[in-house]
């Protein structure tokens, strides 16, 4: 049995959903295993990753995209995947004879609908566990076989009408099996004050960064009382422009001042590893946010969270905003001076809320979580003809 795992974004963000189930598959010998990357930062992050898995795994580097995926891209600002799509479009003869593709993105949806590869089973991953309403789109529903965190998608998934019969499998959150034995990240202020995590998202009808971002750092800036870590979603700095479908906006990224580099008590990070593997989720003694999925891997260790609403979105009863349930809501920065001081005073004002949902959000068992995944994909295949 061939079973291609691939990779295809210009950040690193999504290895961390799909690799350690490769990893975990190729440990089995029940099949062999090939990733597929592109060139950049999947690539990079998938060599660091795998350099002990020598001779179980193979990995072959996509091929560059071509000129027209990079004049999309360019032109469009990245607002479009022009390069993803090229990369997917100059790549499809390597998949033709897998017994099945797993992927944590929904571009490869394109091998079935475009590109005739319609008989390749489509495994998807998902990449992160967040409650944003792209994740449950029309595109969700056309995956062979999804694999979910636990409950929370399922049925979110099967509200819409978007689960096939014996089309998906609960199987926890593979990226967390990494912290079964790893010790706690390196502190990286030198005093003990609170760190603060400000992870805004990339999506410009839903981020903070856009039009309150730059004053957030600035408001920081001008305190002693907390350390201050902020680390985007890697894509946000990646491009001048940014484009989103659902919802829909379209905004200019504003850059991060410069007289704030450098100063002691605040760490810019605008998309290193540590971004995306979880350190500064770990580190944090206070997340503050927007519509990032990172704030469910916070959770693992409940902690007080605070969610920026600088356009004052009608959020609540609204399931996309489900995890603004876990923390105070703040339109401005008196409202975030006020949130952060009851961080400090009340730290556990919303633990059994951030409990509940996260235990819903996350079918965890002993069994790491990559092991039940490549499990469930072995499985399936068996069921459904590939073996």
């Amino acid at each position: 049995m061939r079973i291609g795992f691939l990779l295809n974004h210009d950040g690193a963000h999504q290895v961390g959903h799909a690799l350690p189930i490769a990893l975990a598959m190729a440990r089995t010998n029940r099949a062999e295993v090939s990733i597929y990357a592109s060139p950049g930062a999947a690539e990079q992050e998938v060599r660091r990753t795998i350099s002990g898995a020598a001779g179980r795994i193979s990995l072959t580097t996509l091929r560059e995209p071509g000129l027209a995926g990079k004049l999309v891209s360019a032109l469009s600002r990245d607002s479009i995947p022009g390069r993803r799509v090229s990369v997917l479009s100059r790549s499809r003869d390597l998949f033709r004879d897998l017994d099945a593709l797993v992927v944590p993105e929904k571009t490869s949806l394109r091998l079935k609908t475009h590109y005739g590869l319609t008989r390749l089973p489509l495994i998807h991953t998902r990449h992160g566990a967040g409650d944003r309403a792209v994740g449950f789109n029309k595109a969700s529903g056309g995956f062979d076989l999804v694999l979910l965190s636990g409950a929370k998608i399922r049925d979110r998934l099967q509200q819409a009408g978007l689960l096939k019969p014996d089309g998906y499998a609960i199987v926890g959150y593979p990226k967390f099996d990494a912290l079964r034995n790893s010790p706690e990240p390196r502190r990286i202020f030198d005093n003990d004050r609170p760190i603060v995590v400000y992870n805004p998202h990339v999506s410009p009808a839903l981020s903070s960064w856009y039009s309150m971002g730059p004053a957030v750092l600035e408001y920081f800036a001008a305190q002693r009382d907390f350390n201050v870590v902020f680390a985007p979603h890697v894509m946000l700095f990646a491009a001048r422009y940014h484009a989103a479908v659902s919802p829909f906006g379209f905004s200019k990224v504003p850059a991060i001042a410069e007289h704030l580099r450098g100063l002691p008590h605040i760490h810019l990070d605008p998309g290193s590893a540590a971004s995306v593997d979880m350190t500064y989720t770990r580190m944090a003694d206070i997340y503050l946010g927007d519509a990032s999925s990172q704030i469910y891997e916070f959770l693992a260790r409940p902690r007080p969270c605070i969610f920026l609403n600088p356009r004052r979105l009608p959020w609540q009863h609204d399931p996309d905003f489900m995890h603004w349930t876990t923390g105070p809501v703040v339109e401005d920065l008196e409202g975030l001076d006020r949130a952060l001081k009851q961080a400090v005073s009340q730290p556990d004002a919303f633990r059994d809320v951030q409990e509940r949902l996260f235990a819903y959000t996350f079918d965890l068992q002993p069994e790491p979580s990559a092991e039940r995944a490549a499990t469930a994909i072995i499985d399936w295949l068996g069921r459904h003809g590939n073996q």
